[in-house]
């Protein structure tokens, strides 16, 4: 697509989701944290269309605000970006390194959700969100967080979206016991297929000290790791805070003596300094996600696959169990009618599930819970493609997963049975052998 096009398809957006915001989900009262995340755009001029001055002082009203932002030349050929953070390692914290969102939970000072977004933004990136330099848009839908497959509340969920007005990158003053660095993603990159990857989470991250009667580690063993959906972040600007260890890299020198050299030819030169790759996954994959399913070719779904475990056998019961499921949420996306630039999808809701609360789980995705049927059927409206997709899917992973150990066990109890049988035939022949010619 090209950029005037994003570009102005993003204006469209904006407009719809300031005018149209997502109700509040309520805290059930097994959870009652609330935490918030800000979703911080700007516009990268282009070269051909630079601007070196900041936009003067526009209207206060937020129509007449964003038309004059969108109205200037560097804004409709610049490029769309997204700001990110990767988390600073700390002790006790599972999301250690993990790309993230600026956000954190709220206080009790707080007036309400969007203030949390713009608190934690300036403590955490140090940029400020207030008239003088952003427009406050609105929000996307809030969920439920969970752990556990779906089963264990945590907090609830609160993402809203600023829109910077500057032409140029804003000063960021890092926390350093929070973030570790900050990236600009370009909304292309976020939307290329060519970067969806997965990434490969440990499964015990995400279950209870229990699981159907059986301990965290063995289902572990059992089950390897799990396949996440992610996205390969390719930053136009990065910050990183010098001050975190592990800035520069530690341990002694490359071996310069002969191992190291016969090692050099083998295998090239060692880099040090190479960073793992930033993935883009879970939690924060779905918020985005929520936000690129506004936008043109509304591929965010289409580029998203359902979490799976590494293990064939596992993988394949899930695939088996689900069959039905996915078909059925792909029909129910795929009905959509268009009127001009807005896309309307109009759901398909079984009467079976209607009232039952929506599922979170695995890693944080997922609608919130006590919407109803309206809720719901709204979410799916406003293309909450993520959401939407996960809302039912939880229960399948955990019969799947039974289903799949209890295989296994069989298999095994079967294998041991018929060999307990083989060699009691064998001793049986023997002692008849013996007792003819012995």
């Amino acid at each position: 697509m090209p950029l005037e096009d994003l570009v102005s398809q993003l204006h469209a957006v904006l407009l719809d989701l300031n005018a149209h915001p997502y109700p509040e989900v309520a805290n059930p009262p097994e959870a009652p944290k609330r935490a918030s995340v800000a979703l911080i755009l700007r516009i990268q001029p282009h070269y051909s269309h630079w601007s070196d001055h900041p936009p003067p002082p526009g209207p206060t009203q937020f129509r007449d605000s964003l038309e004059a932002f969108f109205a200037q030349d560097w804004v409709k050929h610049g490029d769309p970006e997204l700001l990110f953070i990767k988390r600073a390692t700390r002790a006790g914290d599972k999301w250690n390194g993990h790309v993230a969102l600026p956000g954190g939970k709220r206080d009790p000072e707080d007036g309400d959700d969007q203030v949390t977004a713009a608190r934690e933004a300036l403590e955490e990136v140090g940029i400020r969100l207030d008239d003088t330099n952003s427009i406050p848009i609105g929000n996307l839908p809030q969920r439920l967080v969970t752990t556990s497959w779906g089963k264990v509340p945590l907090m609830v969920l609160c993402p809203y979206i600023y829109l910077l007005t500057s032409p140029a990158y804003p000063s960021q003053r890092l926390q350093p016991t929070e973030v570790a660095s900050t990236h600009w993603v370009s909304l292309r990159a976020l939307q290329a297929p060519s970067l969806r990857t997965y990434e490969y989470a440990d499964v015990s991250a995400r279950l209870a000290k229990s699981e159907f009667g059986i301990t965290r580690w063995f289902l572990q063993t059992m089950l390897s790791k799990m396949m996440f959906a992610a996205i390969h972040l390719v930053p136009s600007s990065s910050i990183y805070c010098s001050t975190i260890p592990g800035f520069l890299p530690e341990g002694p020198p490359p071996d310069s003596g002969l191992t190291g050299r016969i090692k050099e030819a083998l295998a090239g030169p060692e880099n040090i300094y190479a960073r793992p790759p930033l993935l883009l996954w879970g939690l924060t994959l779905g918020v985005v996600s929520d936000l690129l399913e506004h936008l043109p070719p509304h591929n965010a779904l289409e580029l998203w696959t359902y979490p799976t475990f590494t293990n064939w056998d596992v993988r394949f019961v899930m695939w088996a169990m689900s069959y039905r499921f996915r078909k059925q949420k792909s029909i129910e996306m795929r009905t959509q009618t268009t009127v001009g630039l807005d896309t309307v999808t109009v759901p398909i809701v079984d009467p079976e599930v209607a009232e039952k609360p929506g599922e979170v789980g695995i890693a944080g995705l997922g609608v919130g819970r006590d919407w109803g049927r309206a809720g719901r059927a709204k979410m799916v409206a406003r293309n909450a493609a993520v959401n939407s997709m996960l809302e039912g899917y939880y229960p399948i992973v955990r019969r799947a997963v039974a289903t799949a150990l209890m295989a296994r066990i069989s298999l095994a109890l079967g294998l041991a049975a018929w060999l307990g049988t083989k060699y009691r035939v064998k001793d049986c022949i023997v002692e008849l052998w013996r007792s003819l010619y012995v």
